[in-house]
Formats: C-alpha cells, structure tokens, sequence
C-alpha cells in the first residue's frame, strides 16, 4: 500500500501541511505513524477523502466535461486566427488554443480569472 507523508498528501490536495494536520486531528481523514513516528496517510484513504471532498462539484456542473482547473489567465498570445492561452491553476499550468474570436470574446488577458474546462478521450496517465 502507497503511503504520503503529510507535506505529500497537502500537495496533492492543494491545502498546507497544517490544514492536514488539522483534519488528521478531526478524524476526517486516516493516518498512521511510521516507525519513526511521524504521521503517514494511506494511499487509500487519501483517495477516499480527495473524492468525497470534491464529489458536490463533479455532481453540479451540469456539463458532460469533469476536469476542471481553475485558476489565473497569465499569458494570452494572439494570432491572425487563434490564440494561446495559459491559465495557471494552483500548482498547474494549462496551456489552451482557442480561436482568436473566442479569446476576445471572453475579454482573456493577464490577470483575469478563467476556468479550463478538459474533455479528452485521450488522456496519459504516468507515474512519478
């Protein structure tokens, strides 16, 4: 079974250390102690918690599409006909190519915030 450490597991949650900390305390999510002991989370439960906590979202959009980053746009670079647009999204950077009328449309420029709506039927998945 994959553990994480809990600066680990705050990172693939987007929170800090201390708010893992915190929800450890509250029994919201599992951990268990090393032999050194320090708090580990199981890989399971980690899962469990991400999924749960998320859930409400996934269930409301009310679009077909289910991944979802939100975040800042930081680029725009317009062309005759499209545009490239990054949005960087917590610790993710999105790069998308929109048409040029589309990135005008939405009024895209540094600073605005922006939602990266992905549907692929092509999606690597890899491990670290």
């Amino acid at each position: 079974m994959h553990t994480y450490r809990i600066g680990d597991a705050a990172a693939l949650l987007g929170v800090s250390p201390g708010t893992v900390r915190r929800l450890v305390d509250a029994g919201k999510l599992t951990a268990e102690r090393d032999e050194l002991g320090h708090r580990i989370i199981p890989g399971p439960a980690l899962a469990v918690y991400a999924r749960e906590t998320h859930r409400a979202e996934r269930e409301s959009t009310g679009s077909s599409a289910r991944n979802r980053f939100s975040g800042i746009v930081t680029d725009v670079i317009l062309g005759d006909v499209s545009a490239q647009v990054e949005i960087q999204a917590g610790p993710f950077r999105v790069v998308a190519m929109v048409s040029r009328e589309s990135a005008e449309d939405l009024k895209l420029e540094p600073g605005v915030p922006a939602e990266a709506v992905i549907k692929s039927t092509n999606v690597v998945v890899e491990r670290p």
